[in-house]
């Protein structure tokens, strides 16, 4: 199911941070959503999974907007990673990552076999099997976000929307997650990943919606979005592209604009 965005603007205390964004994000591809400080990067992917109400406009999964799925039929179909997740319990990582799997339990129920399998296929893909039996808060902050995305893919949403997944992560790790975030696109997932980073979002997007001041400044395949003049003007810096080993082109700051 496509994930679109309807000319959807978001009021957030008294002051528009988003105006008129209009998307269509398609399954099985993975999208990076960047753009400077404030752009309003955090707000849109809040807004797509319903945590904060449009001031007009709709965020809609093919034709059913999100605000009106209920809140267990909304998490079956919406994975959310935020900024800085926070662990209220000092339980052992392998219980928070099971937490993944409450969308589709009665309350009080079992893990059933395809609990487990969906658990396992999580812990599998973010690596985290040495860290199952410590309990959070002996974690390190890179450690704590391998287990919360863990948690998040176990619940096998149809769409898994993150902010800022690499935030925490070692350079290794950074490149194992958004590989591993790859491959669930690739098997028709739709992956939505609010980055900072431009070459990695050159190595890892099949698109790139680019966000100034609360509007789309560009959307579209990454080749075609993440040019030097576009990222030139975006960011105020001087951008040259280097060819991967992949063959794709890569982005790389030089420096401020001099222009």
């Amino acid at each position: 199911m496509d994930l679109t965005f309807e000319r959807l603007s978001v009021a957030l205390g008294g002051r528009m941070v988003l105006r008129d964004i209009s998307a269509r994000l398609r399954p099985g591809r993975l999208t990076a959503i960047l753009g400077p400080n404030g752009a309003g990067k955090s707000s849109l992917v809040k807004a797509a999974a319903a945590l904060v109400a449009p001031q007009s406009g709709a965020v809609r999964l093919d034709d059913r907007a999100t605000a009106t799925l209920s809140p267990r039929e909304r998490a079956r179909m919406i994975g959310y990673l935020p900024q800085d997740a926070a662990v209220h319990w000092n339980v052992p990582a392998r219980e928070i990552v099971a937490l993944g799997r409450a969308p589709h339990r009665a309350p009080f129920a079992a893990l059933g076999p395809r609990d487990d399998e969906a658990i396992a296929d999580a812990i599998a893909a973010t690596e985290i099997g040495p860290l199952l039996d410590r309990p959070v808060a002996e974690l390190s902050g890179g450690e704590r976000a391998r287990v919360l995305l863990a948690r998040v893919l176990a619940g096998t949403p149809a769409w898994l929307l993150a902010d800022e997944p690499l935030a925490s992560l070692d350079p290794a790790h950074q490149i194992d997650i958004l590989d591993r975030l790859r491959a669930r696109a690739a098997a028709g997932m739709g992956v939505v990943i609010v980055l900072h980073d431009l070459i990695q979002a050159g190595r890892a997007a099949d698109d790139v919606l680019l966000l100034k001041d609360g509007e789309v400044a560009a959307f579209g395949p990454t080749p075609e979005v993440l040019t030097p003049p576009r990222l030139r003007a975006l960011f105020d810096v001087e951008v040259q592209l280097a060819e991967a080993p992949d063959g794709r082109l890569l982005p790389i700051a030089l420096g401020r604009s001099l222009s």
